[in-house]
């Protein structure tokens, strides 16, 4: 079988594991680089049995089999090797900044005038990664949600002088392999899933130190509420629904929004008693020993797959 080309893998831990299934799925060429030959011999050896896990379950990504995806799954402790060739390299390294630069340092060194050269950096700026290299007209950052292969969003933040051609290139080829892209126009601290997310952390976080709710009743105004809604459809959308548009949404409620969200006290320092009480109640649904943390994120990761089998059958019979 013909692959489609090579993709670079800079980093064999959880995220780079999950972007070498997510390519392999799609038939290109994956080679995944780590700096001992050991880190990628035991990455292998777990992506090889999570395909398997999958095709078991049905759950398996793409049209080709598990042993054809994992046929097209390389590993090299070469960085020039893992590299040559690739129309893609992804950095999938600790989010380290010095770290981040040292790598793309060498990806400058190697790269040619087609290779797009992108991090998975969850909120450093491209501008402190990128910035000075000679390619930076070809970086970006493709930052995934973990864990990628279940949760298909990828967010796409240019450096300022990024082309806008990589930025296209790059969205087309996240959409190949099956993940819903979004972009951003410009870099902003924490980029948008983030800056969101923190929002929701930071309220979660003072409801409890203000002894407003329990953390496990934080959790379920989520899981049993407003990720019900938000996993179909974003935040606006839902303000749009839930009146006659948005303008009628905003008439209605936009003063409620503004008295209630001057209410919110400042930003927590996660720290001090309501650390220790968020720590019992989450340690008592799932005891922090990498035993069962793994099979708690294994019972996710199927309830993520099972959602999104649900909404692309329910897209398809529409």
């Amino acid at each position: 079988m013909a692959a489609k080309g090579k993709v670079g893998i800079i980093g064999s831990g959880l995220i780079g594991r999950g972007w070498a299934m997510l390519f392999a799925a799609s038939g290109y060429e994956v080679c995944l680089f780590d700096i001992l030959p050991e880190q990628v011999s035991g990455a292998l050896d777990n992506i090889k049995m999570r395909l398997q896990d999958l095709q078991k379950a049905g759950l398996l990504r793409g049209s080709l089999t598990a042993d054809e995806q994992f046929g097209l799954i390389s590993g090299c402790s070469d960085f020039n090797a893992a590299c040559q060739g690739a129309l893609h390299v992804q950095e999938c390294v600790p989010e380290n900044l010095e770290l981040k630069r040292k790598i793309f340092s060498q990806l400058d060194a190697v790269a040619d005038d087609n290779m797009v050269l992108s991090s998975s950096t969850s909120c450093i700026l491209p501008s402190k990664i990128f910035s000075g290299l000679k390619h930076v007209k070809q970086c970006i950052v493709a930052h995934p949600v973990n864990p990628p292969y279940y949760v298909p969003l990828v967010e796409l933040i240019p450096h300022p002088e990024t082309e806008q051609s990589i930025m296209d290139r790059t969205r087309a080829l996240m959409k190949e392999i099956g993940q819903s892209p979004v972009s951003l126009k410009k870099e902003v601290d924490g980029f948008a899933l983030n800056r969101i997310q923190y929002a929701i952390i930071a309220e979660s976080w003072r409801l409890i130190q203000d002894g407003v709710m329990s953390p496990e009743d934080v959790d379920t105004v989520m899981s049993a509420g407003l990720g019900r809604r938000y996993a179909f459809m974003g935040p606006l959308e839902v303000m749009h629904l839930n009146a006659e548009g948005m303008k009628s949404y905003v008439e209605r409620y936009g003063e409620t929004m503004q008295r209630v969200l001057s209410t919110f006290g400042p930003i927590p320092d996660f720290s001090g008693p309501a650390l220790e009480t968020v720590d019992a109640a989450m340690t008592s649904r799932t005891p922090s020993t990498p035993e069962a943390l793994n099979e708690r994120r294994r019972w996710r990761d199927a309830r993520l797959t099972g959602l999104a089998r649900l909404q692309s059958d329910m897209d398809n019979s529409s």
